[in-house]
Formats: structure tokens, sequence, C-alpha cells
């Protein structure tokens, strides 16, 4: 009987290779480009996508409404959005606001970090198996 293939994160940006990302859970956070008020995501990689288990936002305004079921727990509104899971989702840079951070595996790093570097245009965040 054949187990269920490993899965991690893997970012792709561009024609560069895919990086992989050791983990089968992260938090993405960034600071909101109009706000500038940090949200954060946790994030379980499955076979079937990328499911949002978790959202945080340290406040609320244009374009960063909390979860329905939000509550606020020490300065944060802390919601369980009902998504299915997603394919992929695409980051996009901005001059208006500072990197995406991906914490995984105890480590916290800016995206282009975790990239190795600048990279120009969107980042895919997809699950991937761990070899190809």
């Amino acid at each position: 009987m054949a187990g269920a293939t490993a899965l991690v994160l893997c970012l792709i940006a561009g024609g560069q290779p895919a990086v992989r990302v050791p983990a089968d859970h992260f938090t993405l956070s960034w600071t909101h480009s109009i706000e500038k008020v940090e949200w954060q995501e946790d994030y379980r990689i499955t076979g079937e996508g990328l499911i949002l288990e978790r959202s945080r936002v340290k406040g609320s305004g244009v374009g960063m409404e909390p979860a329905p079921d939000a509550k606020l727990i020490d300065g944060w509104w802390v919601g369980h959005p009902v998504l299915p899971p997603l394919p992929d989702l695409t980051l996009a840079a901005s001059n208006h606001a500072g990197d995406h951070v991906i914490c995984a595996q105890k480590r916290c790093a800016s995206l282009h970090d975790w990239l190795g570097g600048p990279v120009e245009g969107p980042v895919r965040m997809v699950a991937c198996p761990i070899r190809d």
C-alpha cells in the first residue's frame, strides 16, 4: 500500500527553480499598505492545497475586515475564516509596504530571504512534493 506523498511549501518566482520551505504549515505576515498594521495568516499544507486555518489582524480598515467569527484577543482580531483549500496563493510585491514574512520550522524570514534575494514579479506559493 502506497503512503501519502509528503508535501512542503514551494515558492515560485518568475523562471527560477522552486524554493522548497521544509514545513507542513506556515505563518504568512505582512503590513497592510494603506492602514500600516500587521496581518498574519496560518496555513496548513495539504494535497488539496493551502488551507487557511487562522487569521490575525492588529486593526481594521480599508480592505482588511476581520473574519466574521473574529474575537479581539490581546489587541489582535483573531478569526477562523472558512475557505476551500487554495490551489495556490500569489503574493504581489508592493513599494508601499514591507516584504512578506514567512515563519516555518522555527525560522522567520522575509520572502526575499527565503528566495535568496529580490525577484521580479509576483511569487506563487503552492503545496509540492518534498522531492520531484
